[in-house]
């Protein structure tokens, strides 16, 4: 695909996002551009295996070669992502639970190893730094309002980013990597195991999830 994906509203692009290695090779390309060779390395898989997955995300648009060149006589190709996509409400509720299972999963993949290596890290440490968790009753206008205010403070977040960017190309002061994650799903039961079911998928459907810098793909409630 020749356009630049930022929303997506069709399953069969959703699930071209659905094999969790894409979505590790999304998050390493959201940051900065890599060729298949150093993908490989970072996420410690075959390169023909990789390769495979960056041009499947290359045909559907999530990703672009942004270089080619010659590296002791042999072609190198660098890609770089397109846009962070958003994944609409009425995509994902027409998605196999199998695959937003995928897609849930390696997303909580990458939140949990970026969270663990901030924290072996220490940085977590600056005041203006956040951690949170609330459990709340809500009712079905509660729970509407409560994913409105997540979306809006991820978009909010994506302005504020766009703001420094120009402070830091115009004063070239020091930059501070930062993420947020931003998460909002029904309570699991009590007692823990997975019961089978599906329950809470149509709330899930109307929020949006992920981390900006650490997680590729959000959802869009809109």
């Amino acid at each position: 695909m020749s356009k630049p994906i930022t929303e997506i509203d069709d399953p069969r692009l959703v699930k071209a996002l659905a094999h969790p290695l894409r979505i590790r090779i999304l998050g390493i390309l959201e940051q900065r551009s890599a060729t298949p060779k150093e993908l490989a390395e970072l996420l410690d898989v075959q390169l023909e295996n990789l390769s495979y997955h960056v041009r499947t995300l290359r045909d559907f648009g999530f990703i672009k070669l942004e270089r080619r060149r010659m590296v002791k006589g042999a072609v190198e190709h660098r890609y770089g992502m397109v846009a962070r996509p958003e994944i609409t409400a009425a995509a994902w509720e027409q998605l196999p639970a199998i695959v937003r299972e995928a897609l849930d999963s390696a997303s909580l993949d990458q939140i949990w190893d970026v969270v663990t290596r901030a924290a072996a890290q220490d940085k977590m440490s600056r005041p203006q730094s956040q951690m949170a968790r609330l459990v709340a009753r809500l009712d079905e206008q509660g729970l509407a309002e409560m994913s409105e205010v997540v979306s809006n403070a991820v978009d909010q977040l994506v302005e504020i980013e766009k703001q420094s960017a120009q402070r830091l190309r115009k004063h070239k002061s020091p930059e501070i990597p930062t993420v947020l994650i931003a998460m909002l799903f029904d309570a699991p039961d009590e007692g823990g195991g997975d019961n089978g079911s599906n329950q809470g998928a149509a709330h899930r459907s109307g929020r949006r999830s992920g981390a900006t810098r650490a997680v590729a793909a959000r959802r869009s409630s809109k």
